[in-house]
């Protein structure tokens, strides 16, 4: 019987290296735990299920490999699609694009696939809840997620429909007249009929780009009949021409010419006429340059301009509208939601990852390439959000590291060798005493 309890403790000790080995192997394997050998000692028992109390025991055995989820450091990277759960929880993935299995993982090393879906290394399918546009999920159930695809342009443009220009203009630019006392026109072809300029793009019903020129002329204060008065500006506002309807190439349209702007004697604005200046024009429809897109009006407010001694600049300037837009970026919250960034400025939310845990993770069927399947003894997958429950916040740019500590694996890859050696030594032993035995006359 001793030769056999030895043996098992070899077994034992061989198990502990296999082990300690694979650990070590592992040590930068991103997303790896490492696993533990558990033991348990061996004693015969009567035929009640007794022990005597002068049982020996007949050894060791190993009972269980089990794998210790506590977490990895996290290493920053420059990918954005580079993914780590700082907290508990799993990636959730499909092996296929159709299929309904779910794998998990705490390995974030994502890419784009050649049908712009998300995915793993092996190419398993990053699998998400699908979103309302303003980023919240209707359900949190396993079997309401599905492949993350990145959309490669992001909807229909919007047509530009108000434009706010602040200015500052200069209180000591001199004024002008039309050289017979009256108010001379702007003449966007003749820099002596305006004082200042700035231009601003606005967008049509198609997304087509247009440039919107606002000239300034400080009207002499004697010019006009009555005359005009102090800190009065004249305003006019031209599109770029050939591309609308009426307009000839290379030629700019006009839009507004002659709003006057008048201002409080502290250079405060004090009114606008007409307010609110509207600019409509039509797409080219009559010219080579046409494509169709619907006539344009554009509400154009001069709202927090000033007068004063200052230099002229643009204090600020919105827009709204935008072009159809193309795919420049891809950003996770800590939340786990997904926006999709476009060159046109919008951000759209397309998805939230789903997180998944589990009771007793560490009954987790191991699939290899860092990855586990569901299986009874762990019970049924929780599915998540990030950051909600127990569930972790994800770190984008960074990957989670093996936990393997590879000093604490080194000593025990000493000890287990110390424990064979041990073993062995008990068998030579038992040999020796045998072999003494035999050679008893």
């Amino acid at each position: 019987m001793s030769f056999s309890t030895a043996l098992s403790g070899l077994n034992a000790a061989t198990a502990d290296l296999n082990v300690k080995s694979n650990n070590i192997a592992n040590v930068n394997t991103t997303g790896f735990k490492e696993s533990r050998a558990e033991f348990g000692d061996v004693f015969a028992t009567s035929a009640f299920g007794t022990t005597s109390k002068t049982a020996i025991g007949n050894g060791a055995v190993l009972q269980n490999v089990a794998q210790q989820f506590s977490q990895g450091n996290l290493e920053f990277t420059d990918n954005a699609l580079d993914l780590a759960i700082s907290g508990e929880g799993f990636f959730a993935m499909a092996p296929e694009l159709d299929s309904g299995e779910v794998i998990y993982s705490r390995a974030g090393e994502f890419g784009v696939n050649k049908d712009g879906y998300i995915v793993s290394n092996e190419g398993w399918y990053l699998r998400a809840f699908p979103v309302d546009s303003s980023g919240q999920i209707s359900a949190t159930s396993m079997n309401a997620t599905g492949p993350v695809q990145l959309p490669p342009s992001f909807g229909a443009p919007e047509a530009t429909t108000d434009l706010n220009i602040a200015t500052n203009l200069p209180s000591t630019s001199p004024g002008i007249d039309d050289g017979a006392g009256g108010i001379l026109a702007i003449d966007p072809s003749d820099p002596d009929s305006y004082s200042f300029s700035t231009s601003a793009t606005i967008y049509d019903s198609l997304g087509n780009e247009h440039i919107v020129t606002t000239y300034y002329q400080h009207i002499d204060s004697n010019a006009g009949t009555p005359a005009a008065g102090d800190n009065q500006w004249q305003m006019a506002a031209y599109v770029d021409g050939g591309e609308v309807k009426g307009g000839t190439p290379g030629t700019p349209f006009a839009l507004e010419t002659g709003a006057r702007v008048s201002f409080n004697a502290d250079g405060t604005l004090d009114t606008v006429n007409p307010d609110p200046i509207t600019l409509s024009f039509a797409d080219g429809a009559a010219s080579e340059w046409a494509s169709g897109a619907d006539t344009q009006t554009v509400n154009l407010s001069l709202g927090g301009s000033t007068q004063n001694s200052g230099s002229f600049n643009v204090g600020a300037l919105t827009v709204n509208g935008f072009p159809t837009g193309r795919l420049t970026g891809v950003d996770f919250s800590e939340e786990g939601l997904i926006r999709a960034t476009y060159s046109n400025g919008q951000a759209v939310p397309i998805g939230k990852l789903a997180l998944g845990d589990f009771a007793n993770p560490q009954a987790l069927n191991k699939i290899g390439n860092t990855a586990w399947k569901e299986t009874t003894d762990s019970g049924p997958v929780i599915a998540g959000e990030a950051s909600t429950g127990s569930f972790g916040k994800v770190q984008a740019g960074a990957l989670e590291t093996s936990n393997v500590d590879l000093t604490k694996e080194l000593v025990g890859l000493i000890t287990a060798q110390r424990n064979f050696q041990a073993n062995s030594k008990a068998i030579e032993t038992n040999n020796a005493i045998t072999q003494t035995i035999i050679n008893l006359r």
